[in-house]
């Protein structure tokens, strides 16, 4: 291990050279994707009723991932959640139905509870691994691309493969991440690498903190072919990524996918002010490309299904008297704590920034259980 792999990064001097070759790129692939996603890039509103709709009510929706042509599910199963089912063996048991139900995506990332996630996964998809789109998320933070690459070699053993379908950068979270992403000898020449090799065959990053990071990771002008970002009618009138961030990627485009339908606690359904089903739904009815959910019980999986089976998409009108009806709710993010509170920020996110973390966080202190006292396993 480098000693600058542990080290917090200073900030990286902007690199204009490589800049301009991405913004080229990006710019020769929108001109490329734009005919064929035309109405999508100016659709902000619920899905077409023609895309992504189940030809029977048992069905769940097949949607396509952007300019990749690629269908998967209108349905994602989360990683995140299975670290939380009491056992390894339930954890597969959900797997294993979300599979038989017709879930194609599965969401993972290198560092959710220390790679047990994704050694479930590994696991649950042992035999199916043809079976499904398989993402995982790479977590440098800023650090390098070299780190990047062994972290990808961690991710792909655990996950039981030689390849994923989708390689995300995870958690742009602060906002020098984004000039710490384009420094030269950063994570987008391990992206470049990683294709280059066949070790995965698209590239996207996540994000739940500030739709202005998001934009400016798109403005700087990398070819994601994925944007991932919470959706759900809270963030449509606080800080929001369906506003801002959700047009951006579809005029270009890339494929949105959902995340935090349940504002990542479901807290709003807990107080009985609105049902999962219709956050399900609101989210579901945006233009993305599929809305990933955390599941930790079968009990859940069968909720999330009743939605997904036979989608039918809100109509505008109900869409907005939702977003009327959490508004009030949503100004002081009460419900999306992710954007206001440090509680949803890895730990590992913040080390590399210098900040300090909290040993009382349930995740560091699965770390400190495991031995080292570090984040830092590869």
């Amino acid at each position: 291990m480098n000693k600058a792999d542990k080290a917090p990064l200073p900030n990286f001097p902007q690199d204009s050279g490589r800049r301009h070759f991405f913004r080229t790129v990006g710019m020769l692939g929108l001109s490329a994707a734009l005919g064929a996603n035309a109405s999508a890039a100016e659709h902000d509103g619920p899905a077409d009723a023609g895309q992504g709709q189940a030809t029977n009510a048992g069905e769940i929706p097949r949607r396509t991932l952007g300019r990749t042509g690629v269908q998967i599910s209108a349905l994602g199963l989360g990683g995140h959640h299975l670290g939380d089912i009491k056992s390894a063996d339930e954890a597969i048991q959900v797997i294993h139905g979300a599979l038989d139900a017709g879930v194609s995506f599965f969401d993972n990332c290198w560092e959710y509870y220390n790679g047990e996630t994704e050694n479930i996964l590994g696991r649950g998809l042992k035999g199916r691994r043809d079976k499904v789109f398989l993402m995982t998320k790479v977590c440098t933070h800023g650090r390098s691309g070299e780190l990047a690459m062994r972290m990808l070699e961690q991710s792909l053993r655990r996950l039981q493969t030689d390849h994923l379908d989708l390689w995300q950068i995870h958690a742009i979270s602060y906002d020098n991440d984004p000039e710490l992403a384009y420094a030269r000898g950063g994570v987008l020449e391990a992206f470049d690498k990683a294709r280059q090799q066949g070790k995965t065959r698209f590239v996207g990053f996540t994000g739940h903190k500030d739709p202005a990071f998001h934009l400016q990771m798109l403005k700087l002008g990398y070819p994601f072919d994925t944007v991932q970002m919470p959706l759900n009618p809270f963030d449509a009138t606080f800080h929001s990524f369906e506003k801002q961030v959700l047009p951006e990627v579809n005029r270009r485009g890339m494929a949105a996918l959902g995340m935090k339908s349940m504002g990542g606690t479901g807290e709003a359904v807990k107080k009985g002010l609105v049902k999962a089903e219709e956050l399900l739904r609101y989210a579901m009815s945006l233009p993305v490309a599929t809305t990933i959910s955390g599941i930790d019980s079968l009990k859940i999986l069968e909720q999330n299904l009743r939605v997904a089976r036979g989608f039918k998409p809100m109509t505008e009108q109900e869409m907005e008297a939702l977003r009327t009806r959490c508004a009030p709710f949503a100004a002081d993010s009460r419900f999306e704590p992710y954007k206001v509170s440090l509680r949803f920020d890895n730990p590992v996110t913040r080390l590399p920034h210098g900040f300090p973390i909290d040993k009382d966080e349930k995740e560091v202190k699965a770390m400190f259980q495991k031995g080292s006292g570090t984040w830092e396993t590869v």
